[in-house]
């Protein structure tokens, strides 16, 4: 555990007991925000590579056409 974690911890224990499970509560969703961002990054690589791949063979073909904004 790093010194800055430790002095959280410690500053949260001084904490009445709801107000430490209300910050407990956030943390664990914090952490597992983190945690289900990093697995759908992981999921999408293959299907972002499927794209790249199928754009560039529609280019490299002539069929695709530049967007206008």
């Amino acid at each position: 555990m790093t010194t800055l974690l430790e002095q959280a911890f410690a500053q949260a224990s001084k904490l009445p007991p709801a107000e430490q499970d209300v910050l407990a509560a956030r943390l664990l969703a914090e952490i597992a925000a983190e945690d289900a961002f990093d697995q759908a990054i992981a999921n999408s690589s293959d299907k972002l590579a499927r794209l790249t791949k199928e754009a560039l063979d529609e280019h490299r073909a002539g069929l695709a056409r530049e967007l206008h904004s």
